[in-house]
């Protein structure tokens, strides 16, 4: 088995390289952010813990492991690989240079959503979403605006029951997006949906150390390929 693992360690690899130049989009795990997250990491997190079960929405239901005592479990074994998409996803945002937004209405988290923004040198938005700010942005702000590459929801949900506006008007204006899904939610417009519990701090806390690890290592890994790109051209 470890030989195999190698085996395919090496063809991932091999598979990066386009003539004598490395390809960060032909590789699985360049940023190498696949590997911040455990069953483990995510159990100890809470991440597994959903909603009630009266509340769950349908579409939520290929992600739900069982339930006890009337609250979701969610499967953590497919949680993992959708993290390790989302991380990879954001840290080649970062990467080329591009615009990230995290959103999120849930008070109690929000200073920590906020927090997580500034020191990945990235942008947050907490406050009460106007319509229209993806969708007529324009008209909104009065000049040619430009809108985030991409969007990362710590909730989805503006409310108990209601989908956050700004998921939608990304959907609407194809920004893609990145966004944590509990049982209670809708998965269906976001493009990298994060089955996990949306509103236990130790999880929301969880979820913005590891996307702060990838959006920092994307900028990292940007700034030493120009440095050794400046070096070869001397």
């Amino acid at each position: 088995m470890d030989n195999l693992r190698l085996y395919n360690v090496v063809v991932l690899m091999l598979n990066c390289v386009t003539g004598s130049v490395v390809d960060p989009l032909k590789c699985h795990d360049f940023f190498g952010v696949r590997n911040l997250v455990t069953v483990e990491d995510l159990f100890r997190s809470r991440v597994h813990l959903g909603h009630k079960s009266t509340v769950r929405d349908p579409h939520m239901v290929p992600f739900v492991f069982g339930s006890r005592l009337g609250i979701d479990i969610l499967d953590l074994e497919q949680t993992v690989p959708l993290l390790g998409d989302a991380l990879n996803f954001l840290a080649h945002i970062a990467f080329r240079g591009g615009v990230i937004l995290f959103v999120s209405r849930h008070i109690q988290t929000v200073p920590l959503v906020e927090r997580t923004a500034l020191e990945c040198g990235e942008y947050a938005f907490c406050s009460v979403w106007r319509n229209g700010t993806f969708t007529n942005s324009s008209l909104k702000f009065g000049a040619v605006t430009r809108l985030p590459d991409t969007v990362v929801f710590t909730s989805t949900l503006n409310n108990v029951f209601e989908t956050h506006e700004a998921v939608i008007e990304a959907a609407k204006m194809s920004i893609p997006s990145v966004g944590v899904v509990d049982s209670s939610c809708d998965p269906r417009l976001v493009t990298y949906p994060i089955p996990g519990n949306d509103d236990t701090p130790c999880a929301i806390d969880f979820y913005c150390r590891v996307f702060k690890e990838a959006v920092l290592r994307g900028k990292a890994k940007a700034k030493e390929l120009q440095s050794l790109s400046l070096e070869q051209n001397k």
